[in-house]
């Protein structure tokens, strides 16, 4: 065992440039039952580790639980018989990657927030932070080549579509190298198969159910899911698009992210029902706890299974909280107490619950998350240096890509240069 621990220790010097010496805790610790008191005194300690020196702590990946069941909360039904399953199997791999990608995300908007603050992004930004677990959760039911489209909290969604965490901060402080060249901005940024957010609210989920009929159309078993906030929920053109979507059995997951509050507006002064869940009235609807990753996950199965068993649209109201206001131009503390959020933070948090259940099934280890953590703050910090850094687009640049291909003789405004006549 000493003479593996030394070739590990030595390999280890050589990857990072540092003195790193290795325990094998056997040696001193009984894993299988308690030292007796009488015994501990004799026991050796391990050594002192030299100045300078890194301690890494030798465990095996066979120490860890590879694989555990969790119950997770009953989801309410509308118009459906069997709902999602109570429980919800997790591998270790699953676990620690829903971790990082919810971490991410929540270092990533918390970065936005210091750059908004420092002025360095301009204009509209809607925070994601404290609703990770609907954006993970959906992405780990659904494939890459089913289709997404959402409102303009949109950072989270944007980043699990595939996109790299510098070009989302590069577009939001309005530079070339941003997802969208640096003209899009927080609330326009779009990736294969993502419809990127919107910035009118509601108007995506008409565009999410023509999606969804391009789908049935082509018959590729894909599906669509269409996000929307509780404060869409009333608008028109939803009900319109839900009637055409049960009319034409459409395989379109249509998602309420209630988090409980609109522009300044608790969801029980703007709506006089606060079942989502039941807004379709004839279209199947289930409510989900938004902020747990295993209950959103087995959720968006169960209903994307429906949408490709050819039984038409489903709806989802993903209970979840948000702890920014509704944009950066809301303190979001005028409507709400800091004790209410401080409360959802401490009893609901997304991140600190995969954590806990991680932990108390001994499928990762304290120190291992602490190194997860590390990685995604250096990750964050460079794209932030990135995104700070990059040129601004050209002016030249400024109305060019849009159309996709050649646009038609003469549109009013589209070329810099040109004169805008009036035609009367």
């Amino acid at each position: 065992m000493q003479n593996m621990l030394t070739i590990i220790s030595n390999a280890l010097c050589r990857i990072t440039g540092r003195n790193v010496l290795l325990i094998d805790l056997s040696e001193y610790v009984n894993l299988t039952s308690p030292a007796a008191p009488a015994l501990a005194t004799t026991q050796r300690q391990p050594p002192k580790p030299p100045p300078g020196a890194r301690v890494v702590v030798s465990r095996s990946f066979a120490d860890f639980t590879p694989q555990a069941t969790f119950d997770i909360k009953k989801c309410d039904l509308h118009r459906l018989e069997d709902g999602p399953p109570l429980k919800a199997e997790l591998t270790r791999d699953q676990g620690l990657q829903y971790y990082r990608t919810m971490q991410t995300v929540r270092r990533m908007e918390l970065k936005a927030d210091q750059l908004y603050k420092q002025k360095i992004i301009r204009g509209f930004c809607h925070l994601y932070d404290g609703q990770e677990a609907c954006a993970a959760g959906i992405e780990a039911a659904i494939t890459p080549s089913d289709h997404l489209i959402t409102a303009y909290r949109a950072h989270g969604y944007t980043f699990t579509r595939g996109v790299a965490i510098k070009e989302i901060l590069a577009e939001l402080t309005g530079r070339k190298g941003g997802v969208a060249k640096g003209k899009g901005g927080s609330m326009h940024m779009y990736a294969p198969h993502f419809y990127g957010g919107n910035g009118i609210v509601g108007a995506q989920v008409p565009l999410g159910a023509g999606i969804a009929l391009a789908c049935q159309y082509q018959g590729n078993n894909q599906i669509c899911v269409t996000l929307y906030g509780d404060g869409a929920a009333n608008q028109g053109q939803l009900f319109e698009s839900f009637n055409m979507a049960a009319l034409w059995k459409l395989p379109c997951i249509f998602i309420c992210e209630n988090n409980k509050y609109g522009m300044g507006t608790s969801v029980e002064r703007a709506s006089a029902s606060t079942d989502y869940y039941k807004r379709g009235d004839y279209i199947p609807g289930i409510r989900v706890d938004g902020m747990d990753v295993l209950c959103v996950r087995e959720a968006t199965k169960f209903a994307a299974d429906h949408c490709r068993s050819g039984k038409g649209p489903i709806i989802m109201e993903l209970q979840t909280y948000r702890y920014h206001g509704h944009s950066m131009s809301d303190p979001g503390v005028s409507y709400r107490t800091r004790e209410e959020i401080q409360e959802v933070r401490s009893k609901s948090d997304p991140i600190s619950m995969l954590k806990e259940r991680m932990l108390s099934h001994n499928m990762a280890s304290v120190e291992e998350f602490k190194e997860i953590d590390i990685e995604i703050r250096k990750e964050v910090e460079d794209a932030a240096q990135f995104a700070t850094s990059d040129p601004e687009p050209p002016l030249e640049e400024l109305c060019n890509h849009i159309f996709y291909n050649s646009p038609p003789l003469e549109v009013r405004g589209t070329h810099p240069w040109a004169k805008l006549k009036s035609i009367s």
